[in-house]
C-alpha cells in the first residue's frame, strides 16, 4: 500500500510539473498570436479611406471615436488595437484617472478628458510605459518585433522628452519586411491616411514599446 501512495504521489507531481511547463510556453505563444492580431489589424486600417484631420471632437465612452474617414497618427494605433478587442479610450481614460500626474502637461489639464487624452501621442507613450514594456531603441531593424509600437519626432529635435517632443508621431511594427529585408514596415499615418511604409528610421525615435495585455473582449 505504501509503494502505491509513493507511486501516485509522484505521477501528480509529473503532472503539476508538466502543468507548469505547460503554462510557461503557451504564454510566450499567446504574446506572439496576439502580436500577430495586431500587426494583421494594423495592415487591415491601410484600406481605409482616411483624410486626415486631428480637430477636437466629442465621441461616446467606451469605444468611442472620431468619423470613420478622419484621424491622425493615433487613431491608426486605436483603430488596431479596437479590431482585436482591446479600447484603449477606455483604458488609457482609467489609468490617467488614478495617476494623472503620471502624464505630461503639455495642454494645461487639470483633469481627464475622455474624448481626446488615448488620442495624444505622449499621452500613449506614458500608458504603454506603464501597462507594457519599454524597449530599447536601436538602429537594427531586428530589434522591431510585429506589433510592436514606435514613436518619434517629426521634427528631429536631440532633445525630445514628453513634453518636449515638437511633432510627436506614432506607428505601429508589421510583420512585413523592406526591399533589403532588413528593417519592419510601418502602418502609419503621417498626413495622407494609413500607410504601410519602409519609414522606421526616417525620423527621430523617442520611444519602443509592446503593449500585448492578455487579451479581455471589450
Amino acid at each position: 500500500m505504501f509503494k502505491l501512495l509513493k507511486l501516485i504521489s509522484g505521477l501528480l507531481l509529473l503532472l503539476i510539473i508538466a502543468d507548469s511547463l505547460s503554462s510557461v510556453r503557451s504564454a510566450p505563444l499567446a504574446s506572439e498570436m496576439l502580436a500577430e492580431r495586431l500587426s494583421n489589424a494594423a495592415i487591415a486600417r491601410t484600406r481605409a479611406r482616411v483624410r486626415y484631420d486631428g480637430a477636437y471632437v466629442a465621441i461616446s465612452y467606451p469605444l468611442g471615436d472620431v468619423p470613420a474617414d478622419t484621424g491622425v497618427c493615433s487613431d491608426v494605433v486605436i483603430r488596431a488595437y479596437r479590431a482585436i478587442g482591446i479600447d484603449l479610450q477606455k483604458r488609457v481614460h482609467e489609468d490617467m484617472r488614478r495617476a494623472f500626474s503620471k502624464y505630461p502637461k503639455r495642454w494645461g489639464l487639470k483633469r481627464t478628458d475622455k474624448n481626446i487624452d488615448h488620442r495624444r501621442v505622449p499621452n500613449l507613450r506614458v500608458f504603454f510605459a506603464r501597462h507594457g514594456e519599454k524597449l530599447k531603441i536601436s538602429k537594427r531593424g531586428a530589434d522591431y518585433r510585429p506589433g510592436d509600437l514606435v514613436t518619434w519626432d517629426l521634427a528631429g529635435r536631440e532633445k525630445s522628452s514628453l513634453v518636449q517632443t515638437k511633432l510627436p508621431h506614432i506607428g505601429i511594427v508589421t510583420d512585413r519586411k523592406s526591399a533589403d529585408g532588413s528593417r519592419p514596415l510601418i502602418v502609419h499615418n503621417i498626413g495622407a491616411g494609413p500607410k504601410l511604409e519602409d519609414m522606421l528610421f526616417d525620423y527621430k525615435i523617442t520611444g519602443h514599446y509592446r503593449y500585448l495585455p492578455k487579451f479581455r473582449q471589450e
